[in-house]
């Protein structure tokens, strides 16, 4: 008795259908962003070139460039460009980095603590829908004008965002994490670092991007009580002589830092949580 081998038919419409050419997605993504950006320089040169407003108004991206090669050279008000930047990027940073130690105890309090959440929760909710420009004065007057008041103001903008998320991330812990986290023989002060800060992780890395970004808007506002050095100080320093070029490159400056300071913390976040999505 001889068995035979029966071969699958062949999909003739599979193998006679033309192989198409696809794009990387990643590729596609960088042609698409490059595009959407020389789309806006070549209109941002239409409309300068074109006169409809003057050149105090609205220079061209040639006198944006020409002002960055020389405030990055010869410099600006004393400091160079990226002298400037690395100012205002070390006060975000002080600052910031206070606000979320603050904001992720705070959280953990508020959370954890029904008693704390009564008496914190109203305040860090003031505190967080008061604008910066409203409190800089107030801090100006406890302070002065040196750079106590400038750290204060980015603490006090970058604590609330930080503390409302790490304190309904912790809020939202399933109690069957505790209770198995008690059953393998946690203690009760174990808790809140074993399971209930790693679960909270994510969100408190999605409050910490808010935070920073928060205190990134606010360092203009910092900045224009003896600002300088620091791009936010030369913004203002360039506004009040008319040199609306100077404004724009520190505008651009503040923009491209900040979206790579954005791209480092979501590196950060898929490095210290990469279970996200996965509980």
């Amino acid at each position: 008795m001889s068995t035979t081998t029966r071969t699958p038919p062949r999909d003739t419409e599979a193998d006679d259908r033309p192989t198409r050419f696809r794009i990387p997605e990643a590729a596609g993504s960088i042609g698409l962003r490059a595009l959407s950006v020389g789309g806006f320089l070549l209109l941002w040169w239409a409309v300068a070139r074109a006169g409809i407003w003057p050149p105090v108004s609205l220079p061209s991206p040639g006198a944006v460039w020409a002002q960055l090669v020389t405030t990055a050279t010869v410099g600006y008000s004393g400091s160079t460009v990226q002298g400037h930047l690395l100012t205002s990027l070390g006060r975000i940073l002080l600052g910031s980095g206070y606000g979320t130690v603050g904001g992720i105890v705070l959280g953990l309090l508020v959370g954890l603590v029904p008693a704390a959440r009564a008496v914190l929760g109203p305040f860090i909710t003031f505190v967080r829908t008061l604008p910066p420009l409203a409190y800089l004065s107030l801090l100006v007057i406890w302070f002065g004008i040196g750079e106590e008041p400038k750290i204060w103001l980015l603490v006090i903008a970058s604590l609330p965002p930080v503390a409302v998320a790490t304190a309904d991330a912790v809020r939202g812990v399933a109690p069957d994490y505790l209770n198995a986290a008690r059953s393998l023989g946690a203690r009760s002060w174990q808790l809140p670092v074993r399971v209930v800060l790693p679960y909270a992780l994510p969100e408190i890395m999605t409050g910490v991007r808010i935070a920073v970004g928060v205190a990134y808007t606010s360092v203009v506002a910092a900045e224009t009580i003896n600002g300088i050095p620091g791009i936010g100080g030369m913004i203002r320093e360039a506004q009040r002589y008319n040199q609306t070029d100077v404004v724009i490159l520190g505008l651009i400056v503040i923009g491209l830092s900040g979206l790579l300071i954005d791209w480092l913390l979501q590196s950060a976040d898929r490095v210290l949580a990469p279970w996200r999505g996965r509980t």
